[in-house]
């Protein structure tokens, strides 16, 4: 009778052997950069242009705010560290121009633009079509039109023997200088004017998604109009709403072509924003290191607002 195999089984008198060997630190890194090469290469153009045409400029100005550089006058500038910002936040122009920006960004963006591109998007949801072509076309015209032909049309229409006085004699209503009375009001409704397409645009297409199953389901429980907007439709397209809040506060922040042909910032600097304060500083007065801190303190501004909508975006509806 054949003996049987003997079991077969781990050896446990034999030395395990060492495990293998990992590729060295160096040969793994040059293959991952092998793989990223293919999908770098492609971005290098653009990001030398942005480091050329974009955080180049940018790194200059920081560096001209700390100086005393001026157009005339001057064989060579001197490094002052941060008295051009002091000296903003002691001046009083300055203050007050902070102050006419806010006015103005709060006026014209955040509640004009806005709340006016909403209004005229839900309009348009329940027009007929021949409506809705002739409104779109209207606002949008009003939009596309260079911002120095926009202020020569507005200013024809606030000025002492504009349209708005000629229609408020009509009435048989007072009438008044508008320019010289209320300027940064006259400004402010100006870039509504020209501004609130962008707003309605993008409005339009947030409520073209909301499905309509929602909003029936919300008729048929007995919601108004009005409870259906802010219940239903408001929340459903919170994230264009701070999307559309964000572009419109930072594209307001640099107005300087609406308002200089208007007003050129006054009078008595009333309606002179930080844009047009750095434009006087920088080139009427020549003093280009304090401009542009004062340009530095409007970028810091606009970025503050930018964070904000920012994180208000990253709530999920």
């Amino acid at each position: 009778m054949t003996a049987a195999a003997p079991h077969a089984g781990p050896d446990l008198g034999k030395t395990p052997g060492p495990p293998a060997a990992s590729p060295p630190p160096s040969s793994s890194g040059r293959r991952t950069l092998r793989r990223s090469l293919p999908r770098v290469l492609p971005l290098t153009p653009a990001l030398a242009l942005l480091l050329v045409f974009l955080a180049g400029p940018i790194a200059y100005c920081v560096l001209i705010a700390f100086t005393d550089l001026q157009l005339t006058g001057q064989a060579q500038e001197s490094f002052v560290g941060v008295d051009n910002f002091r000296r903003a936040f002691r001046d009083d122009a300055f203050l007050n121009a902070v102050w006419l920006t806010l006015v103005f960004t709060v006026l014209s963006a955040l509640v004009g633009q806005n709340t006016l591109g909403l209004a005229l998007a839900a309009l348009m949801q329940r027009a007929s079509k021949p409506v809705r072509t002739l409104a779109g076309g209207v606002v949008v015209t009003a939009w596309v039109l260079p911002e120095v032909v926009a202020g020569f049309l507005l200013y024809a229409f606030f000025r002492r023997e504009g349209t708005l006085n000629a229609v408020l004699e009509f009435l048989h209503l007072p009438s008044q200088n508008w320019l010289f009375t209320l300027p940064i009001l006259a400004v402010s409704f100006a870039n509504v004017w020209r501004g609130t397409a962008f707003s309605m645009l993008v409005y339009s297409a947030a409520l073209n998604e909301i499905p309509k199953e929602i909003t029936e389901a919300a008729e048929v429980d007995g919601a108004s109009g009005w409870r259906r907007m802010w219940h239903v439709t408001l929340p459903m397209i919170r994230r264009s709403i701070g999307t559309t809040l964000m572009l419109n506060t930072l594209q307001t922040l640099s107005v300087f072509g609406l308002i200089w042909v208007m007003t050129r910032g006054g009078p008595g600097g009333k309606s002179q924003t930080l844009p047009l304060f750095m434009y006087e500083q920088a080139f009427h007065n020549s003093l280009i290191g304090y401009g542009t801190a004062v340009a530095l303190l409007l970028l810091l501004v606009g970025s503050l607002f930018s964070l904000l909508y920012m994180r208000l975006l990253r709530t999920e509806v």
